[in-house]
């Protein structure tokens, strides 16, 4: 394939007016059910890039007048943003769990999520949720409503959850910090799939 063929460049990134073809093509509509205009694009994707900055998914300005999003930012604007069955937080999770696992699949790389492997207490759970003791304690006291006792014990007084119950309130309760650390992951593959020669953040001159 020549490397000027515009369907070598459209399987890497598009043009904010590709994008909202391709999404009215898809019946995709705003959350009020509306036909996506280039407003409601423009507002999507400085969310998009608003929430995952690290992802380098859109262009800077350098010798074009217009932005252009990588495919992968597409995929994110149909699979998270304008979609209508879960929440945000929700939607993009799924989102990213997808994208390590084909990360992952392409690379030969072993899935291995060893993320929570540490006790901690109150006060470390305030650090690495980055919330109050109050609000961590609620959320404690949400994984013991759901039978999960077993993840919270008393040590020299302390208050102190199990790696696995951690994990539990980063899932269910924190999912903000789970997102995080999913997105760091997915970077983390982006780059040694970068290392290989794939191109990613790289739009051939054309920015």
């Amino acid at each position: 394939m020549k490397i000027d063929s515009e369907q070598f460049f459209d399987s890497i990134f598009l043009s904010y007016d590709k994008i909202l073809i391709r999404l009215n093509n898809l019946g995709l509509t705003t959350k009020t059910g509306n036909k996506i205009t280039h407003l409601d694009l423009r507002q999507a994707i400085n969310i998009m890039l608003k929430k995952h900055p690290t992802c380098r998914w859109q262009s800077e300005k350098i010798r074009s007048r217009k932005y252009f999003v990588l495919v992968e930012g597409y995929y994110w604007l149909t699979q998270v943003y304008f979609q209508k069955e879960k929440s945000l937080v929700d939607a993009d999770v799924d989102f990213f769990e997808d994208r390590i696992r084909q990360y992952e699949e392409l690379l030969k790389i072993e899935h291995n999520e060893n993320w929570w492997n540490k006790d901690m207490n109150i006060k470390q759970l305030c650090n690495y949720f980055n919330k109050k003791d109050v609000t961590v304690r609620q959320a404690i006291k949400k994984m013991k409503s759901v039978g999960l006792e077993k993840y919270k014990s008393l040590i020299d007084n302390k208050v102190v959850i199990a790696s696995n119950g951690v994990k539990w309130l980063c899932k269910n309760i924190f999912k903000q910090k789970n997102l995080d650390l999913l997105e760091k992951r997915k970077m983390e593959l982006t780059e040694k799939y970068i290392e290989l020669g794939y191109p990613y953040d790289y739009f051939f001159f054309k920015n």
